[in-house]
């Protein structure tokens, strides 16, 4: 395959692994400098990877179409003619489109059968603990490929790196010594550490590192991140905290976690979002574990995880509610071992 083929990579979902994959475009890109390089992913996920400079093009799959929308975007690419289809998704859908005539198709191996042990069994049957990032190099790996090293990465344009400053700049950052981020949701709430624990901790950086507090997140956390607000506000001072949830997009919430020293976080994607700017993290795992390969890409993160119950993994993706009743996953993570990490990371 030379530097002119067209190469199709085909990720879905979520927020988390379409940012798990920018490793794989640039060295995609390295290894193909003049070919085509395309990707597909949901509508929603599409600004994550709409200006990455290592692509030429983004199908944006909106899901409400149903299978008339995958139908019409198979045609587009059958009409492509792609050297290589690179599948990191590996679902019905990424299958459908996968099926034609004529590429080279590589497919990443999701390790469902020791996902499957590890959930239902609790019985560990992973050699290593390896990032998914590096899971999706392997899909490649027979044309030479291999990860650079270099880590996650966000491509944001200029005029969106712009406004998210007009919008900072009103919270006159420069007032404060330091700047934590803090993420408090997650789509399933086994993934979700008590809004309690958050206010504790942003309370406790506001009040002894002199810290503003930014939370972030969707419209749906924006209940939560309003009291945690008002929780840190009423312990530590008036403008301690302030929330953008509900009102930045993907790629301004990255360019506004810039501003930050740390982020807290649960296992969401915008851990990842946080990883791939570069900050320092602290994530905060319940009911999954490393094993998936979903823990932040970067040596320096810290991951808190009660890792002494028997009944952790119940799920790799998060749960409606604890399966135990007890949720010891998180209810026993304490406020005081997150601001003691936080704080040895703002030194």
């Amino acid at each position: 395959m030379d530097t002119s083929s067209k190469t199709l990579v085909i990720r879905f979902s979520s927020i988390g692994d379409v940012v798990l994959s920018t490793p794989l475009l640039r060295v995609l890109r390295a290894r193909f400098p003049d070919g085509q390089i395309d990707y597909v992913t949901r509508a929603e996920y599409a600004e994550l990877v709409r200006s990455n400079q290592n692509l030429n093009h983004t199908y944006e799959f909106d899901a409400s179409d149903g299978f008339e929308g995958l139908r019409v975007l198979k045609k587009k690419i059958r009409d492509e003619r792609y050297d290589l289809i690179v599948d990191i998704h590996d679902s019905l859908r990424s299958k459908y489109l996968r099926s034609l005539h004529g590429p080279k198709v590589t497919v990443v191996n999701k390790r469902v059968m020791q996902r499957s042990m590890l959930v239902n069994f609790k019985k560990n049957m992973y050699k290593e603990v390896l990032p998914v990032a590096d899971r999706y190099m392997e899909a490649v790996r027979n044309l030479g490929i291999t990860n650079d090293g270099k880590g996650l990465e966000l491509h944001i344009p200029d005029e969106t790196l712009f406004e998210v400053s007009g919008k900072v700049a009103t919270l006159k950052l420069n007032q404060f010594e330091k700047v934590i981020g803090i993420c408090p949701g997650a789509r399933h709430f086994t993934k979700r550490w008590p809004p309690e624990g958050f206010a504790r901790v942003g309370a406790a950086c506001a009040q002894k590192a002199d810290a503003k507090i930014l939370l972030f997140g969707g419209a749906e956390d924006e209940t939560i991140s309003q009291q945690i607000c008002w929780d840190i506000n009423n312990q530590a001072g008036a403008e301690r905290a302030s929330s953008f949830c509900g009102q930045l997009g993907l790629l301004e919430t990255a360019a506004a976690m810039e501003y930050c020293d740390v982020v807290i976080t649960n296992d969401t994607g915008l851990m990842h979002i946080a990883t791939a700017m570069h900050r320092k993290v602290i994530a905060i795992f319940g009911s999954t574990v490393r094993e998936f390969g979903f823990f932040p890409h970067d040596s320096e993160a810290v991951v808190l995880e009660n890792t002494g119950l028997d009944c952790r993994p119940c799920s790799h993706i998060g749960r409606s509610e604890c399966p135990e009743k007890h949720f010891k996953c998180m209810l026993e993570i304490q406020p005081d071992e997150v601001y003691s990490r936080a704080k040895a990371m703002l030194v």
